[in-house]
């Protein structure tokens, strides 16, 4: 049996804590379907470079783990996020800046 996921705007919002409390700048650029809306996590490292991770399931385990959807200069991520937006509008958008490329993910369940 699957386990319980937490509605999607309640992990932004402690994914929003954690980053703030280690002074990471983020921002919700879309907000998507609070119940269900899948998220993509946009880091820009501020050097005109960036990187979007996107949660998957690994089939073979019913795991979910976050995988690169993009990584290059940042104009180029962002127009990948762009068109995943285009494909499904309940899609939630966070953006980070850290120079150090901190995003925290590995910290955060559901």
């Amino acid at each position: 049996m699957p386990e319980p996921r937490l509605a999607t705007h309640v992990w932004v919002g402690g994914y929003l804590r954690l980053l703030s409390l280690q002074d990471i700048p983020a921002y919700v650029t879309a907000h998507g379907d609070d119940t269900a809306g899948a998220v993509i996590v946009k880091l820009a490292t501020l050097d005109g470079k960036a990187i979007a991770y996107t949660r998957e399931w690994d089939l073979m385990t019913g795991a979910r783990r976050w995988t690169t959807l993009a990584e290059g200069p940042e104009h180029e991520v962002d127009a990948r996020v762009s068109k995943q937006r285009e494909f499904d509008p309940d899609l939630w958008v966070i953006e980070l800046e850290d120079r150090q490329g901190r995003h925290l993910l590995d910290q955060m369940d559901g």
